[in-house]
């Protein structure tokens, strides 16, 4: 790639909003207001979102709400993408069963 300036990711200041907290699998879990469910989990070093039906890990894979490989159980609410859904202060997580 010649003549196009080059930005560092590690020179870009990153913003983030207030420090919130939610639980997963009955853990707390740190995160920043507007930042995702997989960001966090992924942040906190979460080893796996879910299970397969042959019991192998499932984690985020498109980050973008096509594969559904990150669904959880929010507040609730069975197969929320957590690539798409917003962390938020108090919410319970909870890995879905594989089915």
């Amino acid at each position: 790639m010649s003549g196009g300036a080059r930005v560092s990711a590690s020179r870009v200041p990153a913003e983030r909003g207030a420090p919130i907290e939610f639980e997963f699998e009955g853990e707390p879990v740190g995160s920043y207001e507007g930042e995702t469910v997989a960001a966090a989990l992924l942040a906190a070093g979460v080893p796996a979102f879910g299970v397969t039906r042959e019991g192998d890990a499932r984690l985020p894979l498109c980050n973008m709400g096509t594969c559904y490989d990150c669904a959880v159980t929010a507040d609730g609410e069975r197969l929320v993408r957590a690539c798409l859904a917003d962390a938020r202060p108090g919410m319970v997580v909870e890995r879905n069963e594989a089915s």
